[in-house]
Formats: C-alpha cells, sequence, structure tokens
C-alpha cells in the first residue's frame, strides 16, 4: 500500500466497539486473567498490556504505524525526541564506549552527545558531515554509535546516507540517524541500510506544536547485525535483570525489546497515550501537509536568493545549494521539507529580523502548521561555544525558518518588509 493508505489505516484492528478513530486508552495497568497469565507475560511467553510504563494499546498503534511509514520492523514510543535519541544510544553504547557524531547536529542533540553522555562515561567525537571519511579516522573498537541527521538542523545539510552506512558496515557499527526534518514521507534512510531512525514526534508528526513525544524505529534484520558482533554483547549474552534473557534468542527485534524491557522500565521516559493519540492524528495527513512545507519554502527560499541583504541561504531545493544532488537522491521528488535557513550581514542584523516579522512567529520549534523564525545563535545553540557553533553551521548572523501552511506570498511579504524595515 501507498503511504497515504498507510498513515491512516497501518496498526490498527478496530476494537470491539467498531471504532473508527482509535481510541485513547487512558489508564496507568491492565488486569491480568490470573498468576498464570500475569506471570507468562512478564516471562514473554505470550505478548500483552502490562502496565503503561512499558506498553499501552493507543501507543501500540502508533508505534506499528511509525514503523511502517519508516518501512522499519519495530518501533519504541518516548516522551519526547531527546529521549528517543537518549534510549537509541544508551542501547548500544556503555561507560568507557565512544560514539561518532556529525558536528551538523541540532543544539540540544549536540550538548547531549558532547557533555550529558560525557558524564555516564560515553565519549563524543565529530566528524564533518560532508566527508564520510573522517568516520575511519575516529573508531575504534569501542565505538558503538555513528549518529547524524538525514536532513540537519539548523545548517540545512544533506547526509551521504549510503557513504556514511558503508563505512559503519565496514566496522560493524550501528548507524542512528534523526530523521525529524524530513520526515518518513519524504525520506525513508531505513531503505538506505540505516540500522535505527529517531524522531521528535513534537514536530511534523502533530504538525501543530500540540504535544511533545519521541519515537525510536529499528531496521528489518537488525538482528543480523547484532548476532555475534563482539561489540554488542548486551544483545548475545544474558540479561541479569531480566531474568537471563538472551534478547537474539527471541523473535522479537531486539533493538527496540531491549530498549523498552531495560531503558524504558527503569529510565521511565513514557510518551502519555493522550499524547500518542495526537501523534496519530498527525499521521493521518502526514502524507498531504509535507508537500505543501516544502512547496512553500522553496517559493521562499527563490525569494530569500534574490533579496540583496541576504548572504547565503541554504535549502537543498535550489539547483545553487551544495547539498542539491543528495536531496534529489535521497528526497522524494526532490521535495526538502520546510526547514530552510539563511544569513545576514550580523547579529544584531538577525535580531532586527526576527523581531520585525508579523506572520512569523519567534518559537524554538519546527514543523508547524504555523510558520516559525529562530534566531539559532541567541537560542537554540546559545549554550554552544562560538567554534562549536560555527562547526555545526551556525553563524552570529544566522536565521532559521520553519515554513508552515500559510500563503506563500503572504509569507514573503512579511519577510519582505522585516528585511527592509
Amino acid at each position: 500500500m501507498k503511504q497515504q493508505t498507510l498513515a491512516l489505516h497501518a496498526g490498527y484492528e478496530k476494537d470491539s466497539q467498531g471504532t473508527m478513530a482509535v481510541p485513547i486508552y487512558q489508564t496507568t495497568a491492565y488486569e491480568f486473567r490470573d498468576v498464570e497469565h500475569a506471570a507468562n507475560l512478564f516471562a514473554l511467553k505470550e505478548l500483552g498490556n502490562i502496565y503503561t510504563r512499558l506498553n499501552n494499546p493507543t501507543t501500540d498503534v502508533l508505534e506499528k504505524r511509525f514503523a511502517t511509514l519508516e518501512a522499519g520492523e519495530a518501533a519504541l514510543a518516548t516522551a519526547s525526541g531527546m529521549a528517543a535519541i537518549f534510549y537509541a544510544i544508551a542501547n548500544a553504547a556503555e561507560a568507557g564506549d565512544n560514539i561518532v557524531c556529525a558536528s551538523q547536529l541540532y543544539g540540544g542533540t549536540l550538548t547531549q552527545a558532547a557533555h550529558t553522555f560525557k558524564r555516564f562515561g560515553i565519549e563524543a567525537r565529530f566528524f564533518d558531515v560532508h566527508d564520510p571519511e573522517q568516520i575511519k579516522t575516529l573508531v575504534d573498537e569501542r565505538t558503538k554509535v555513528i549518529f547524524f541527521e538525514s536532513l540537519t538542523n539548523p545548517s540545512i545539510d544533506v547526509a551521504d546516507i549510503e557513504a556514511i552506512v558503508s563505512i559503519a558496515d565496514e566496522y560493524g557499527i550501528l548507524t542512528i540517524v534523526d530523521n525529524t526534518v524530513a520526515t518518513p514521507i519524504l525520506c525513508q534512510p531505513l531503505k538506505h541500510g540505516v540500522d535505527v531512525v529517531v524522531h521528535s514526534a513534537s514536530k511534523y508528526t502533530t504538525g501543530q506544536g500540540l504535544a511533545i513525544g519521541g519515537i525510536m524505529v529499528e531496521r528489518k534484520m537488525v538482528a543480523d547485525k547484532l548476532k555475534d558482533n563482539p561489540r554488542y554483547p548486551q544483545f548475545n549474552e544474558p540479561d541479569e535483570s531480566y531474568h537471563g534473557l538472551v534478547y537474539l534468542d527471541t523473535p522479537l527485534p531486539p533493538y527496540t525489546l531491549r530498549a523498552r524491557l531495560t531503558l524504558l522500565r527503569d529510565i521511565g521516559a513514557v510518551v502519555a497515550p493522550f499524547n500518542s493519540w495526537l501523534f496519530i492524528q498527525g499521521l493521518e495527513t502526514l502524507p498531504i501537509r509535507m508537500p505543501v512545507h516544502s512547496k512553500n519554502a522553496m517559493m521562499v527560499a527563490e525569494f530569500l536568493v534574490s533579496h540583496p541583504k541576504v548572504l547565503k541561504v541554504n535549502y537543498p531545493g535550489l539547483v545553487s545549494d551544495p547539498n542539491h544532488e543528495l536531496a534529489m537522491k535521497y528526497f522524494k521528488d526532490g521535495m526538502c521539507s520546510g526547514l530552510l535557513s539563511f544569513e545576514v550581514e550580523d547579529f544584531e542584523t538577525a535580531k532586527a529580523i526576527v523581531d520585525r516579522t508579523k506572520i512569523f512567529s519567534l518559537v524554538v520549534n519546527i514543523g508547524d502548521s504555523k510558520s516559525i523564525i529562530t534566531h539559532p545563535a541567541s537560542t537554540t545553540h546559545q549554550q554552544l561555544s562560538e567554534a562549536e557553533m560555527l562547526a555545526c553551521g551556525v553563524k552570529p548572523g544566522l536565521i532559521r525558518l520553519s515554513i508552515g501552511l500559510e500563503d506563500p506570498e503572504d509569507l514573503i511579504a512579511d519577510l519582505k518588509q522585516a528585511l527592509e524595515g
């Protein structure tokens, strides 16, 4: 089936009431038939609901539907996009290990990788997303993850997914890709060999800035990469915290299974059932919305390129953009989502332009149906050093736009008056 059909139907078997809409199962716990039933569930001899920190029927539909849209095998929903990234990495790495990350990352992800994981004893090493060969100089026997974004935020670079995956596979290392900006409608990294995809569902998935949540999706046959791989003993050896379970000895997708039974269980950053329901509503229109976001962003980018006060525009849909060729390779019909950025003379000029906009809202979010403007150097990337900001593509005069679903002519007029004000 096509994605638009899957977005409306995947993962949902109508309940006994025949409800067309997925019900919200707003409950913390579930009654077991008897002691044996409860014991079988905990021992994985039977599959079913135990406690909403582990699973929930509404969230189950979200996970199945998202996994289907990403062409993956299984998914794990979380309380936020940052939680999804944390679980995806912590599932593979432990104290003494290292991860190799693209320098061009969202500010929060960069901070989590470079500082928070460091306090857990996991070192982050960085490569330029435009030079995958750098990865070979950074990996060693303790490297557990290569992490990057399919479409970077806010530098708007496109990763050469297959080139990075090829290097990772050469060393037997897992690849994890943040696909938030592109969404599975425009790009499906798992089809290009990526092992795990993560999303902030708070962005395009909900589409209206209604809820915080995240999701992690596992590629089909990840088990083959983990099996007998000395880098990942936690999947091949008994887990003492779960009565000696060996994750690769079960028929279930091992990466999401382990994340659910250990990380979700013990850390508890679980998505609320109501938020899962909101994300399901968003998925139903995602295949319709993403082409409109992309079309509007292209029109805005073409306007900005022609304006004398704009020094540079970052949008891979533009033929002149250095990422254009990769965008044509990896993104459906060359659609490049609704995120773009542009540079003006300096910090103060950027601030003045942001303050003068009327339709654009100054918000540190993206993927909303309403257009958003952000000055990364003073907000999302403020905590970084000047060198770190430049490494991830954030200059003092950079302005990020998340183009919404308004009439693009109105958005262009608003930017024109702000630039010339």
